[in-house]
């Protein structure tokens, strides 16, 4: 029999430990609370060390996601397109930024853990985010994981900003690769 439908969750320790009626001011904030997500992930030993989060104009929280690729037995799984799933399935909308095609209800913000790989980077670009902060730098998940994170275009900063979407990396650049440091240590995929 064919599957007819899929079927992803997040750890049970989001929902108990997320204040969804926080306000994260601030590109740190935002970025902190993702790197978060990607320690307690591994601490849990509930998926890879990835985490995002996704915030409306108010700055409170419209979604989270954690790596859950191996828990899920599922590649897609990853923390940002988790986030992308949830935050649509909660606002009713593909493109989270407009309300209808055209009428916008930005500016809506992604902040992750690390530079999203080229599978969340396609996502980005279709999910309807405004601005993408960023922890880690791609070259950091390779150097201290074994996860490969796959080609961008060279000058991918600036196609996300031809399609109205600002980029800020490095913001909390350290503490995000000593996540990614401590997953490499402790085991790595086996989670």
């Amino acid at each position: 029999m064919l599957y007819a439908q899929v079927h992803l969750t997040l750890p049970a320790w989001v929902h108990e430990g997320i204040d969804t009626n926080a306000v994260y001011s601030g590109d740190e904030a935002k970025v902190a609370l993702a790197i978060e997500l990607s320690r307690r992930n591994i601490e849990a030993r509930s998926g890879g060390p990835f985490g995002a989060a996704i915030f409306g104009r108010d700055d409170r929280i419209i979604a989270v996601g954690v790596n859950r690729v191996v828990p899920q037995a599922c590649s897609l799984a990853h923390a940002e397109t988790m986030a992308f799933m949830l935050a649509q399935q909660r606002t009713q909308r593909i493109r989270l930024n407009e309300s209808e095609p055209g009428v916008s209800v930005g500016p809506v913000t992604m902040a992750t853990s690390a530079q999203p790989c080229c599978q969340c980077y396609g996502a980005t670009v279709w999910a309807g985010i405004d601005r993408l902060l960023i922890g880690a730098r791609s070259e950091d998940v390779e150097a201290l994981t074994e996860f490969d994170e796959g080609p961008l275009p060279a000058d991918w900063i600036g196609e996300l900003a031809r399609r109205g979407i600002e980029v800020a990396r490095d913001i909390h650049r350290d503490a995000a690769c000593e996540v990614l440091k401590h997953y490499g240590q402790v085991g790595g995929p086996g989670y």
